[in-house]
């Protein structure tokens, strides 16, 4: 560490240098622990970081000081007490409001957009989104890219990386997009290499990452929203098109030998149903995402908005229609069937729903509960708590985490 930690902030007065120094490396060691006890939320006061490190008092404050110096926190000495409470009041820890940002950037049927996100999972500036996907991949992330630099220069934030969400599965360790099909680009693109070629071409610095759009929501739900606390998370949704999964295993996404688990759009959910791009019939990727409620309730989709926003209009708006019911409670009842087989197999402590699941889980949550219990051994014995996701833009979120990870894993290699 840089030992440049401010007396002030530890309340230590005229603690020796010497002293200092050596409570420094002494919490060099919890120094990523920390950043990423306040970047989710988990130590909003001194107090409680002491606690959850399981360090002295003294050596909790003066980790926090040097993550102040870095750039990624701020430590109030002051802070008021609460009425009729007892004592002196820890000194309270935030993320840095003006601090470093992560490039975010997503891409789906219906468009794409980029973003700066901070600690916290704080969206700090977007650019517009974009409804045209051109099939050549190059193009599209270049234009990405470009609205994403031009936010960094008039921020005039700091990047400490680059992160990208697809509709795809994403195969490790090359970063090849598998199965891009509703985005007309050709199957296994390199995605990552040309997102990375695309980030250094404007000058920007940090490692560059890409993964599933559905892995990264999932993510960012767990670090930040329905997700929080949760050891075992099964995240399912449907944005624009196709359903996706995701796992969160003991804080960490579940990927797979190649980054290719819980391709949950492939579950059989109506064997006599329509024909799916993988050969099957039925599937939930076919039976449960908006262009498959859309036909179900007898709308033909328009051009005018993207088929998510379609969906989610109808429900909201148009539930008294018989039709618009009888196809709402149609999806209901296939990804029931679908996420009881996943309980089974999986055992999560907590399943979240985004895209159009959620909007139809806040149509007839009962429903829905009832399905996954009857169907699934564990929901039978206790049931499994069902939860809407509850950020906005969450994969893009699970993209910034994915640049940040490298500064929570050690903030002074990579800041210092």
């Amino acid at each position: 560490m840089s030992g440049k930690a401010d007396p002030r902030g530890t309340g230590e007065g005229s603690t020796p240098a010497s002293v200092t120094r050596t409570r420094l490396d002494r919490g060099r060691g919890v120094l990523g622990p920390a950043l990423e006890l306040v970047h989710t939320g988990r130590a909003p006061t001194r107090a409680v970081l002491t606690a959850e490190l399981g360090v002295t008092r003294a050596t909790a404050g003066a980790v926090a000081a040097e993550l102040e110096a870095l750039g990624l926190i701020r430590v109030d000495a002051r802070p008021g007490a609460a009425a009729g409470s007892q004592g002196r009041p820890s000194h309270r820890l935030a993320v840095a409001e003006d601090g470093p940002v992560a490039l975010a950037a997503q891409v789906h049927a219906d468009g794409f957009r980029a973003a700066l996100v901070g600690l916290g999972g704080r969206i700090v500036a977007t650019a517009p989104g974009c409804e045209v996907v051109d099939a050549d991949p190059a193009k599209v992330l270049g234009s990405v890219v470009e609205a994403g630099a031009d936010l960094l220069r008039a921020t005039g934030r700091r990047c400490v990386g680059a992160g990208l969400a697809v509709p795809s599965a994403v195969a490790e360790p090359a970063g090849l997009a598998l199965n891009p099909l509703h985005l007309a680009w050709p199957a296994g693109a390199p995605v990552r290499e040309i997102f990375a070629e695309q980030v250094r071409a404007a000058g920007i610095d940090g490692p560059v990452f890409t993964a599933n759009d559905v892995n990264l929501a999932a993510l960012a739900e767990h670090r930040h929203g329905a997700g929080r606390g949760a050891r075992h998370l099964l995240c399912v949704a449907t944005g624009h098109r196709g359903v996706g999964g995701a796992l969160v295993l003991d804080g960490r996404l579940h990927r797979g030998s190649s980054g290719l688990a819980l391709e949950v759009g492939h579950l059989t959910v109506n064997p006599e149903g329509r024909p799916c791009y993988c050969g099957s019939r039925g599937c939930l990727d076919v039976e449960a995402d908006p262009l498959a409620f859309l036909t179900a309730a007898g709308r033909e989709p328009g051009p005018e908005v993207s088929l998510l926003q379609q969906a989610d209009d109808l429900i909201r708006g148009h539930y008294a229609d018989p039709a618009v019911r009888t196809a709402t409670e149609a999806l209901i009842d296939r990804l029931g069937l679908g996420l009881a087989g996943l309980v089974n197999i999986l055992n999560p402590d907590r399943i979240i729903l985004g895209g159009l699941h959620r909007t139809l889980l806040g149509a007839d949550p009962d429903r829905l509960r009832a399905v996954v219990a009857d169907r699934s051994l564990w929901g039978q014995s206790g049931g499994v708590p069902i939860l809407p996701c509850t950020l906005d833009h969450n994969s893009l979120v699970g993209a910034a985490e994915l640049a940040w990870q490298p500064v929570l894993d050690d903030p002074l290699a990579v800041l210092g």
